[in-house]
């Protein structure tokens, strides 16, 4: 079935789906278990948190949800739609329009222009192009003036904000920030927070953030504690 004809479902008691369902999710890097978590859920526009120290397998659990690493067992699925069903072409496609990425490596195309890179990622997830919402999004963002600089010409802070306006370019349900405030000072920290959770209001989106970030507790009412492993 194409990816176009996926017909969301709802509940028996007419809500919609849970933007992400998690059930016996175990992974393991040869015999280092890496990541175990029986059991968690996340509501629409429930902005969520997961903590813990490194090696606590906070990236591990984002690259999952994203479908960039395939787990060892268990059941993910993203507004309504379970990962393991899809594959190839489809997972992208997928990806590119249900989960938008903020990661620690941003992983912006070197070689084209801010512009292109949003351009871009409306064409991998397989939709038109629609410069008014990228043009949008960079006046929204303060990057206007830099459409058509190239990657190495941003500061780290603009890279960030380009990282951010395409995890949202495409309305996703989900976006996925991996340590997005860990290595900023204070003032850095609350901006680029309020970028997320701004962008993610605008988009009706739902933010799950990965961070050993103590400072983010405050803003985030739903929280997943990850304990260190041996």
């Amino acid at each position: 079935m194409a990816l176009d004809r996926f017909v969301v479902g709802v509940r028996h008691d007419g809500t919609p789906p849970a933007v992400l369902e998690i059930c016996d999710l175990w992974h393991a890097f040869g015999e280092r278990t890496v990541l175990d978590l029986p059991a968690w859920t996340i509501a629409p526009r429930q902005h969520s948190l997961v903590l813990g120290p490194s090696g606590s397998g906070k990236s591990t659990l984002l690259h999952a949800i994203a479908g960039l690493l395939r787990p060892s067992r268990g059941l993910i699925r993203v507004a309504g739609h379970e990962l393991a069903a899809l594959r190839g072409d489809r997972l992208d496609r997928f990806r590119g329009r249900r989960l938008g990425l903020v990661l620690q490596r941003l992983h912006l195309v070197g070689a084209l222009s801010v512009t292109d890179n949003l351009r871009l990622a409306r064409s991998l997830a397989g939709l038109p192009p629609d410069p008014d919402r990228i043009g949008r999004l960079l006046a929204e963002l303060g990057l206007a003036s830099l459409a058509r600089a190239r990657p190495a010409e941003l500061s780290q802070g603009e890279a960030q904000r380009v990282a951010i306006a395409r995890a949202v370019l495409n309305r996703p349900s989900l976006i996925l920030a991996d340590e997005p405030t860990s290595a900023l000072d204070d003032a850095s920290c609350a901006a680029v927070l309020g970028l997320l959770l701004d962008q993610a209001e605008r988009s009706g989106a739902t933010l799950l953030i990965a961070t050993h970030d103590g400072r983010l507790r405050a803003r985030f009412e739903h929280q997943l504690t990850l304990a260190a492993r041996p």
